[in-house]
């Protein structure tokens, strides 16, 4: 039987963000303020904004908004794991597990404090298709979320302006490519393929436009999301 979403009750996201340091990733960062073929067959993104849509916005607020809805909804997801942990989850799973979704608790937090009043609304994840009590379920949903996030960021890096921003986002999707091999290595331990097919021919990894990487992930979040007005 699936779990449903629950909230963490043994800590709140405030008391792990005391424990992983967000003043010390902020201030190193430098700034104050499904792949595959799940997403290569996502349909585009519609046209028309309907009034209850989440809007990203426009130019580098909008990329960084486009992050922060991300972030928000691996940080839900990952919170979700170790609120519910699947059967027989290992020490060793539950410490990488536990790590990974402290790390995303972060990036959402730096995201949201960056684009301040500019910052979206907080998003409700769709976890429905997800059986949490499932050790394939959860690991196949985190290997999606980190390989999508990386495609993400590497997609919109050449939409960002402002040298800044594109410097946190080139420290965090490095940071969310160490989340996806941990992933990967739990799923198939010791394999060979340890890229999971997300590595093309010429040794790149997956580049993924807005538009493709919010069709895809859609299914997962209740509210409508709009990249209409991003920078192409």
């Amino acid at each position: 039987m699936k779990k449903t979403l629950t909230q963490p009750s043994e800590r709140s996201d405030s008391e792990m963000l005391v424990r992983v340091d967000r003043r010390y990733f902020l201030r190193s960062a430098g700034v104050a303020a499904a792949t595959g073929a799940f997403i290569l067959g996502a349909c585009t993104e519609q046209d028309l904004v309907s009034d209850d849509t989440v809007d990203l916005g426009e130019g580098d607020f909008g990329i960084l908004n486009y992050a922060y809805a991300l972030e928000q909804l691996e940080a839900a997801f990952y919170i979700q794991v170790m609120t519910t942990p699947y059967l027989n989850m290992t020490d060793m799973e539950k410490w990488i597990l536990t790590d990974i979704r402290d790390h995303e608790i972060v990036h959402r937090e730096f995201f949201k404090t960056a684009l301040g009043s500019k910052a979206i609304k907080g998003l409700t994840p769709n976890f429905s298709s997800i059986d949490f009590a499932d050790r394939k379920s959860v690991l196949g949903a985190a290997k999606l979320f980190e390989d999508t996030g990386v495609a993400a960021y590497n997609g919109a890096g050449k939409l960002i302006k402002d040298v800044n921003y594109l410097l946190v986002a080139g420290k965090i999707v490095s940071v969310e490519a160490r989340h996806a091999s941990a992933i990967a290595d739990l799923i198939n331990p010791n394999a060979l393929e340890f890229a999971g097919g997300q590595i093309n021919n010429m040794g790149l990894e997956n580049a993924f436009s807005p538009s493709v990487i919010l069709s895809g992930v859609q299914p997962f979040v209740m509210d409508k999301i709009s990249g209409k007005n991003l920078p192409r």
